[in-house]
């Protein structure tokens, strides 16, 4: 296992108020073989104590990986930010769930192409129709649970989508997690998405070179995009 998610792992001890000593307990190593690991000394980590040391911190193996906490409400207000957004002319405010999911994806990475850290912190893995986290769907469904948005299947031609919108109950909710950058950032990637079809920014994001290079199923590294041309980040 590579160390990049080294540097990680004292913030993840520290925000959780753990101390050395109790780490290298919970994993099964002394003190001195954890002060090692947290240093940077014991260059890799293998698999058993990666694992344990997610457990521990109650996070995925993805997220020590990476060294990034997934920030499932922060994701939820992206979605509603979106849904906000012009980015469906054509279907009076409602995008397709697929289209969502990449607009989603594309704000995520451009954000790290700049600044070398995510919007939400999210996991995207590499999937037939394009790159998504294993969650999307779970907060769509919390997201329709909770009243905030809605999900219509509709039939075009011979193809069955789901448009998905926001309710009209949940319009005055403000959004708190997302700063002006960001937020400008999303509207540039939404005004020049909004006249695209789906397949058009599917053929996109299956065109970059995050997707082209992964395997499938696997979590797609952020830092692949900093590879990328500027004109094809979104």
């Amino acid at each position: 296992m590579t160390n990049k998610y080294i540097e990680q792992i004292k913030e993840f001890r520290i925000k959780r108020g753990l101390s050395q000593e109790q780490v290298a307990q919970a994993i099964g190593v002394s003190r001195p073989t954890y002060t090692a690991i947290e240093s940077g000394k014991k260059q890799e980590l293998d698999l058993g104590e990666a694992v344990k040391l997610s457990n521990f911190f109650g996070i995925s193996l993805g997220e020590l990986v990476s060294g990034t906490i997934e920030n499932i409400e922060k994701y939820k207000q992206m979605i509603l930010s979106y849904l906000r957004m012009n980015i469906s002319s054509t279907r009076g405010g409602k995008v397709t769930k697929t289209k969502l999911a990449k607009l989603l994806y594309l704000a995520d990475f451009a954000w790290f192409y700049d600044h070398l850290e995510s919007m939400s912190g999210m996991q995207y893995k590499r999937f037939q129709y394009g790159p998504v986290p294993d969650t999307f769907f779970r907060v769509l469904d919390e997201l329709v649970s909770d009243g905030k948005i809605e999900i219509q299947p509709v039939t075009e031609g011979e193809k069955n989508i789901l448009l998905i919108s926001e309710s009209e109950s949940n319009k005055n909710e403000k959004i708190t997690t997302i700063s002006a950058d960001e937020k400008m950032l999303m509207e540039k990637i939404a005004e020049k998405w909004k006249d695209k079809n789906t397949q058009e920014i599917v053929n996109f994001t299956h065109n970059q070179l995050p997707y082209t290079i992964c395997r499938d199923n696997e979590v797609i590294p952020y830092e692949l995009i900093t590879q990328e041309d500027a004109d094809k980040v979104y």
